[in-house]
């Protein structure tokens, strides 16, 4: 299974560790899609900054 995670905010006044988080992402502006595995390890991140994306579970 795959998910698709889409910024819906600015990082401008997040924390340091959390801009990262989105870079680590591969997420840099707002309206910014990415496709990723589903793994603990992206779970996680999109845990860590789920006030600024929407996630969507995508079947293969």
């Amino acid at each position: 299974m795959k998910l698709k995670i889409t910024q819906t905010k600015s990082t401008i006044a997040c924390l340091e560790d959390q801009k990262r988080t989105m870079q680590a992402l591969g997420l840099r502006k707002p309206h910014s899609v990415v496709v990723k595995e589903d793994n603990p390890c992206i779970r996680g991140m999109i845990f860590k900054v789920k006030h600024l994306v929407k996630v969507e579970e995508i079947a293969e």
